[in-house]
């Protein structure tokens, strides 16, 4: 009430809202990108977002949803046509019964991390996450007054490694769940098949969720697929795979993604989507649809188009004087130490000012991070072409 009277009074200058909110970490990659997004001539590689536009067939395909009347609000689990499209379409991929009755529509995987969120934490609950990762789930479990044990993954010649033991001894008596990104950003990891089995029995040992964010599952170069956790678990685990349409099918603006998780947990999510968003977009949805079934074609090009642009990454950058990187085993992104760099905040924004190339800071994506850079090379040749120039005299010196 006195920290109330006195906002309103003008005696103190303290915004009266939750502390976990204020307190809250800003997006270190926004923080470069905003300081550089204003200059034409910077070439933005920090986001993780395609130079390519939605393919013709899934834009045709919204205009034909938009024209035929479809601008209502749908049901909170997003419409039945996509819902049963995704199951059929998850059950063909990893050649397993994954009923409709266990997939929520979602605006965005970010949506769906945000729900997740606000269904397992309590406040004092903490996560155990395999890092580097991208930061947005982090903050979420945050907002819930949740706290954050993050595990590193470790680099040697042979790629990114998980150790399984420091894994399971940072979960405790307040763990309420282990999130894992695979494949990974920024690294490119890929978590193994037997390495999620030995994760799930644990998990289902101590009751434990897994949090399995899969939106890169089908962006992976050297195997046909990304193993997934709804390979190796049954539906009534404790078990959340978190999906998006915005990398395989180039459409991060659509914001549509979706949860696959038990089916006790489908109504729980049902009703935070009320609460939060009521629905995702009634004209994205109806386009996510014709994505899934006549997509195949596109995702086979783009991933192919990616495999060109990770070996020309790992040529050219990987072999540049200053840089040590593991190769990239999936997703699309570099993620790269730089000899002499010693803040990676610092050093992206001084190369952001001297090369005209715009990175993310390996900061952003918390423990085992902290000395390396990250590059999106999700471009057209041309434009990595002129980014790697512009980056040799600083990296190559």
């Amino acid at each position: 009430g006195i920290a109330m009277i006195n906002f309103l009074s003008g005696r103190d200058p303290v915004l009266p809202i939750r502390r976990q909110v204020g307190e809250l970490q800003d997006s270190l990659i926004r923080e470069i990108a905003h300081e550089g997004m204003s200059n034409p001539d910077i070439i933005p590689l920090w986001f993780g977002e395609p130079d390519l536009a939605t393919p013709t067939f899934i834009i045709e395909a919204a205009d034909h949803a938009l024209r035929a009347g479809h601008t209502f609000y749908t049901p909170n689990l997003g419409i039945p046509e996509l819902r049963e499209t995704l199951s059929s379409y998850m059950s063909g991929l990893y050649e397993r019964d994954i009923e409709v009755d266990r997939v929520v529509v979602t605006a965005a995987a970010m949506n769906g991390m945000m729900m997740t969120a606000e269904a397992l934490f309590d406040p004092g609950d903490n996560m155990v996450a395999v890092t580097p990762v991208w930061p947005n789930f982090l903050r979420c479990v945050e907002i819930m007054d949740g706290q954050i044990c993050m595990v590193p993954l470790t680099a040697n010649q042979a790629g990114w490694q998980l150790d399984l033991d420091q894994l399971f001894d940072a979960c405790d008596a307040r763990t309420r769940a282990i999130y894992i990104n695979s494949p990974n950003n920024p690294t490119g990891w890929v978590i193994g098949r037997e390495q999620q089995r030995t994760v799930l029995d644990f998990c289902r040992q101590r009751g434990l969720w897994v949090i399995s964010d899969e939106v890169y599952a089908r962006i992976i170069y050297d195997q046909s697929l990304a193993p997934s956790f709804l390979e190796v678990s049954e539906p009534e685990d404790l078990v959340i795979v978190i999906n998006s349409f915005s990398k395989s099918w180039a459409m991060t603006g659509w914001r549509l993604g979706w949860i696959t998780g038990p089916p006790r947990l489908t109504p729980v999510i049902e009703k935070l989507n009320e609460y939060n968003v009521a629905s995702p977009s009634t004209v994205a949805q109806h386009a996510g649809v014709t994505a899934i079934r006549d997509g195949e074609n596109f995702v086979t090009s783009m991933v192919e188009r990616y495999r060109i642009a990770r070996n020309v990454i790992h040529q050219r950058l990987g072999s540049m004087a200053r840089v040590r990187m593991p190769k990239p085993d999936a997703a699309f992104y570099a993620f790269f130490t730089v000899d002499g760099m010693t803040d990676s905040r610092s050093f992206a924004r001084q190369t952001m000012h001297k090369t005209k190339v715009g990175l993310a800071p390996g900061l952003a994506f918390g423990a085992g991070g902290e000395n390396y850079l990250r590059i999106c090379y999700a471009k057209s040749p041309e434009v990595l072409g002129a980014a790697l120039d512009r980056l040799a005299p600083v990296l190559d010196a």
